[in-house]
């Protein structure tokens, strides 16, 4: 069996499918070419440099802290994303810092506690980006429903705590439909997967020579992973973020509209 190394040629022919893209953009008139050209080079940059430095991070001879180091650092990033995509949600930084982290000690704790995956930086570092990555994308989602249900529903949330309804009884059942949108894309991807896609992991695996049935294995673990992961997340956005829409005394906050 062997295993694929596309090389630097590979690449170079791999960049005629980003002309394919310029090609649709111009003959469409879509005006997305500079975008196309601009962000193949932009991944191709990125990509390069990190592929550089997790050369480092990830040899077997290096201590497993750095790995646990980079980890912090995406959860730092993700968490900035996060308050740019989301302005208009009060405090989003720190809900989004503390969902970030505890994703990643529910799950890296599960996959590496019980023994499923070997608690080495190879695995750490893909791993814990797989878990915040997807969870980050469940994080704005949340976040913002949470703010769009209870500024839409605001008139319903004051009747409910005009009645004597603590601020918690009165936003859950609008809290509970942002926190349901945030997750259905990732639970119909968990159902779709295999059927209407071949997911990354496992294609990628396969790519690199491991037989089918393996990969399938490691595929399934990620994914149950990744959709604990996000429902880990917005569990604690829709906690954070609605507390933080309320005040001690319990009166539904002015919410604004995001910007543009």
């Amino acid at each position: 069996m062997t295993t694929t190394d596309i090389g630097w040629t590979g690449l170079a022919a791999s960049t005629l499918l980003l002309a394919v893209a310029i090609g649709v953009s111009v003959v469409r008139g879509l005006d997305l070419h500079a975008d196309i050209v601009g962000s193949g080079a932009r991944a191709a940059a990125q990509l390069l440099v990190v592929g550089a430095a997790l050369g480092l991070v990830v040899d077997p001879g290096r201590p497993v802290a750095l790995a646990l180091v980079w980890v912090a650092a995406m959860i730092g990033f993700a968490s900035v994303t996060v308050r740019r995509r989301a302005p208009e949600v009060p405090g989003v930084f720190g809900v989004a810092l503390a969902a970030q982290g505890a994703v990643c000690v529910v799950s890296l704790g599960v996959i590496f506690g019980l023994g499923i995956f070997p608690f080495e930086a190879r695995a750490v570092v893909p791993l814990a980006g797989m878990m915040v990555g997807n969870s980050m994308t469940a994080t704005v989602v949340a976040a913002r429903r949470v703010v769009g249900e209870l500024r839409d529903k605001r008139l319903e949330v004051e009747a409910r705590l005009a009645l004597g309804h603590p601020w918690p009884a009165a936003s859950r059942p609008y809290v509970r439909e942002a926190l349901r949108t945030a997750m259905i894309p990732q639970i119909e991807a968990t159902r779709s997967v295999g059927l209407v896609f071949l997911p990354g992991a496992m294609t990628g695996l396969i790519l690199a020579g491991v037989e089918p049935a393996k990969a399938v294995l490691v595929q399934l673990a990620i994914m149950y992973l990744i959709l604990g992961s996000v429902a880990t997340s917005v569990t604690v956005v829709g906690v954070g973020v609605t507390r933080r829409l309320f005040t001690a005394d319990h009166r539904l906050r002015r919410l604004d509209r995001a910007p543009g």
